[in-house]
């Protein structure tokens, strides 16, 4: 999620050159739903998350150091948190009725009382804390350290640091697997998933991903027994086989690829990328990429509301503001 941002409009020509050149499509099958404004300067925005039945979306805005509330079913916003200094991460965890946030400026992990949208606790989060994912058997948050090299854990009934795991390298996205209830990190400077037991806070095995250089986005579809990995260096994004740990498929996407969302009910995967180049596949039996176009600059933070089948793409600078993009599918994959 620390990309250089100089290298925006380059990168933007190379891939729609790439997507020419490998016959993707260049219109994305999305309709623009309405651009809605947010508060604050046209800077860096970075992850999201929803929490679908409370129609809440969150969003990290890195760029003014706050995570912005928005009502999905208003189509407004609804909050403003402040104080939260560059913040990368933000996950919902409905269960504790919380969202926790990264602010990598201080290094912390924020949590932030869902109803009141007041910040409630502060916990170390290591050197440059990013993803995050959370365990609900053991009620344990995971976070990415990025540039520190470790998972951090935190007991989110406490809200205190418990652990800290090394990882040997640089740190990309985490996910909770409820299949295993396992926790997968990205390692991208080894160019490894790794896999810890949360109830041992011990890692468990180590998986190279051959063809992935800086593998960082991560998505694991739980129902289908795969992963899908964005990996940042290449281009490029795999599908890995969470049965036999093995890579099953590559494709070469967007250049720096970096936040995966999925819609399990269309069966569609979305991959964005620092580019602005998005990337749409069907995530059926078979997995084919269907639509890879450019949708906007710094378009590199998606996600899907499954019930309405909405797509949000938070945009920094459109016309001199940040808004947030909202798209439907025009049609259903095949």
């Amino acid at each position: 999620m620390n990309a250089s941002r100089g290298r925006q409009v380059v990168l933007a020509f190379l891939t729609i050159a790439a997507c020419s050149a490998h016959g993707a499509a260049a219109e994305l099958p999305l309709e623009r739903v309405v651009d809605l404004r947010l508060p604050g300067n046209a800077s860096r925005l970075d992850y999201q998350s929803l929490d679908a039945r409370k129609h809440l979306l969150f969003i990290a805005h890195l760029g003014d150091g706050r995570v912005i509330a928005v009502n999905t079913a208003l189509r407004r916003v609804v909050g403003v948190i402040p104080n939260v200094s560059a913040v990368h991460g933000v996950l919902a965890v409905p269960q504790r009725h919380t969202i926790y946030a990264s602010a990598t400026g201080t290094n912390e992990v924020v949590a932030i009382d869902e109803s009141s949208l007041r910040v409630r606790a502060r916990m170390p989060g290591g050197v440059y804390p990013d993803g995050m994912a959370f365990d609900p058997r053991h009620a344990r948050l995971f976070v990415s350290d990025e540039s520190g090299g470790t998972e951090t854990v935190i007991d989110t009934k406490t809200d205190r640091r418990v652990a800290m795991i090394p990882l040997g390298g640089e740190v990309g996205n985490t996910q909770y697997d409820p299949a295993s209830g396992h926790i997968f990190v990205n390692v991208q400077t080894r160019g490894e998933l790794v896999e810890i037991d949360p109830r041992t806070e011990r890692i468990i095995n180590r998986v190279a991903l051959p063809g992935c250089a800086g593998n960082h986005g991560l998505l694991i579809d739980a129902p289908n027994r795969r992963a899908f990995i964005a990996c940042e260096d290449n281009a490029t994004l795999v599908w890995f086989d969470m049965r036999t740990r093995r890579v099953v498929k590559e494709w070469s996407i967007g250049s720096e690829p970096d936040v995966l969302a999925i819609d399990p009910q269309k069966h569609l995967l979305y991959v964005a990328a620092e580019s602005g180049i998005v990337s749409m596949l069907s995530d059926g039996p078979t997995v084919v990429r269907i639509a890879q176009g450019y949708l906007a600059p710094a378009a590199h933070t998606v996600t899907v509301d499954p019930a309405t089948h909405l797509v949000y793409f938070p945009l920094e600078n459109i016309d001199g503001a940040p808004v947030l993009r909202i798209l439907r599918p025009v049609h259903q994959a095949r």
